[in-house]
């Protein structure tokens, strides 16, 4: 790295991170004009507030836009640069165009890195704060509530051969009853077991079941046990019975997959969801790299219109961009398109764009 290679690096970062900041102030104080009825009924001090709201949603708004405004930086410092003849005396001077693109790749590389990071492990972290917050005091009378007291029946695959229910579970309270599962092997049931009552027992990590009757079926013989409780290790979790559609974006990249192997055992539906959430998070961070190479690309000719033109034309691509992504997203999830080409659908057609625009830059 040279000497020009961090002046580039550095109007790169610092163009970024001043867009990132002043959008992320303004989203805020929007955000807040929106709520202040609902921050008002919830009868929370400013300090909780912040720290039970404002510290998820900042990350959110962020990792939101986050390839959005790598775009916009890249566009703004480069066409600077082009409209002073700076990136002219560069190329100018005998350093090749493919060269002078190296602190772009470095700066898209690592922000990359960053967003990719922060998506797989911190960002779900700071969206369990938000909607734990916005289920309590703002959505209260939607019908998406993690919280509600009671839910209706819940029918479940265990594995592949063991079946469950529970009636009337109650979320926040982590019980239910009463609960039912049954075995079966060969197209024959081998094993039943009823309780009462199940609930999570928080101490040991472990459910917990009361007057429990308990049924091992060979073929004509039975033997039937009576317990007053016992404690079962089963695959689920509460969170899993809890049919918090936001479950997707609360867990991180390991649980992610760990609970969508559950899914898929279960039988679930609505696994796509699931898929191109897993999948967006290696995209999205390659996005940027994309979109860093087409906006130096582009903002790299002198064009008549200065960073106007620029912008304006980086504003269509970006766009194109979020509807591609919406699009294939909507056509995965409400369709029968598979989930990996709807992730992949944005970052395979903007490389063929970057490539024909890197071809066609002055060099």
């Amino acid at each position: 790295m040279k000497k020009l290679d961090w002046y580039i690096l550095k109007k790169f970062f610092t163009t970024f991170f001043f867009s990132i900041f002043l959008f992320t102030v303004i989203a805020v104080a929007v955000d807040i004009s929106e709520k202040t009825d609902d921050f008002v009924a919830s009868k929370l001090g400013a300090t909780d507030i912040i720290m039970k709201y404002y510290l998820g949603f900042v990350p959110y708004i962020i990792a939101l836009l986050f390839p959005l405004f790598v775009f916009i930086a890249v566009i703004f410092f480069t066409s600077k640069l082009a409209l002073k003849s700076e990136l002219i005396a560069i190329l100018a001077s005998g350093t090749s165009f493919n060269r002078m693109m190296r602190p772009y790749w470095v700066g898209g590389i690592t922000l990359g890195i960053l967003l990719a990071v922060g998506a797989n492990f911190y960002l779900p972290v700071a969206n369990t704060i938000r909607t734990t917050f916005e289920a309590k005091y703002v959505n209260v009378n939607s019908s998406y509530d993690p919280l509600v007291r009671s839910s209706r029946s819940i029918y479940f695959r265990i594995d592949s051969f063991t079946y469950a229910g529970i009636r009337n579970y109650d979320t926040a309270a982590k019980a239910g009853g009463p609960f039912f599962m049954h075995r079966i092997k060969n197209d024959e049931l081998v094993y039943n077991l009823r309780a009462e009552n199940i609930k999570w027992d928080t101490a040991i990590k472990n459910w917990r079941l009361q007057t429990v009757i308990e049924r091992n079926i060979n073929g004509m013989k039975e033997k039937v046990a009576f317990m007053q409780k016992k404690d079962m290790q089963f695959n689920f979790k509460p969170f899993d019975l809890s049919r918090d559609e936001y479950a997707k974006d609360k867990l991180t990249t390991p649980e992610l997959k760990e609970f969508m192997a559950l899914e898929r055992l279960r039988g679930s539906e609505g696994l796509n969801a699931l898929e191109i959430e897993q999948y967006k998070r290696l995209t999205t961070p390659l996005a940027v790299i994309i979109l860093t190479i087409i906006g130096a690309a582009i903002a790299s000719r002198k064009v008549r219109g200065g960073s106007g033109a620029h912008i304006a034309l980086g504003i269509v691509l970006a766009v194109t961009f979020i509807l591609m992504d919406r699009f294939s997203t909507i056509f995965s999830t409400k369709g029968n398109l598979p989930p990996v080409i709807a992730a992949w659908i944005p970052d395979v057609t903007f490389t063929f764009i970057a490539v024909y625009i890197y071809r066609k830059a002055p060099k």
